[in-house]
């Protein structure tokens, strides 16, 4: 029986080290804190453990040198500003989101700054129309909490080339506002452009529009999804999957296909 190493174990944290000396590691990717922001040093963790170099982001910092240099950004999931009037929507005024939007640029612009929205990033992505579409309390208006398996829908973003198309993923989901909404029209053009990126798999968790669990801009740098990918980057502390408990490590992809785009020059 292979025992499962403890939280801060030598194990894990040889493990770290050991992506720290990899060629990634010259990909700084930024995380961003916002005030109730609850997956921030798990991002961080989980771009450390994929290899690269995790650069902290505080929300109040504005002008061009607020983004610190960072090669991408991460927005991670939580409660920011505790969800008050809409989540996300107090976020999105950020000095920092300022900086955000623009270096992401349009979708036609060239050198975009690659940008991954977790849950509660995914709603600020929203807010801050760099993604179509808003989120709405889950249909149930239950908090859910779970291992949710993803059918990926695109495997051609910064964010999910490390993946097959058609591939299943298992990563957690944990949400209250997580029902992703648009009009017919948007819905069928993110459908025509190959812009849905993840989609349920079995029960819709929350009542998302077509079963969407995440989209991206036209250009393939942003990219939003509800579910968590970085709870589920270590072997022992992942959701559960065929090859045993807790052994699920799904999630990496995400942050070692940016990190491969960065590197690799296919930015």
């Amino acid at each position: 029986m292979t025992e499962t190493p403890l939280i801060g174990s030598a194990l894990i944290d040889t493990a770290v080290a050991q992506a720290a000396e990899s060629p990634l590691a010259g990909a700084r990717i930024g995380v961003v804190t916002f005030p109730g922001s609850l997956d921030d040093r798990d991002a961080a963790r989980a771009v450390r453990i994929a290899g690269g170099t995790a650069v902290e982001l505080w929300h109040a910092e504005s002008g061009p040198e607020a983004l610190r240099g960072v090669d991408a950004v991460i927005i991670p999931g939580g409660f920011s500003y505790g969800d008050y009037l809409r989540a996300g929507a107090i976020s999105r005024f950020a000095p920092l989101m300022e900086q955000i939007v623009r270096a992401a640029g349009s979708d036609s612009a060239a050198n975009l700054l690659p940008v991954l929205g977790i849950c509660n990033g995914f709603q600020i992505l929203t807010e801050s129309h760099l993604l179509p579409g808003s989120m709405l309390k889950n249909d149930h208006l239950k908090f859910i909490c779970r291992d949710q398996k993803l059918r990926v829908e695109n495997n051609s973003t910064w964010w999910t080339s490390e993946y097959a198309a058609g591939q299943e993923i298992t990563v957690p989901l944990k949400n209250q506002d997580g029902q992703y909404i648009a009009d017919e029209k948007t819905l069928d053009a993110l459908e025509a452009e190959g812009r849905v990126v993840f989609r349920y798999v079995g029960a819709n968790p929350n009542g998302s529009r077509r079963d969407i669990a995440g989209i991206s801009n036209a250009a393939g740098n942003v990219v939003g999804l509800m579910p968590h990918p970085e709870h589920a980057v270590e072997a022992g502390y992942g959701p559960e999957s065929a090859s045993g408990r807790s052994t699920g490590t799904d999630g990496l992809g995400f942050f070692t296909s940016v990190l491969n785009h960065l590197v690799g020059g296919t930015k």
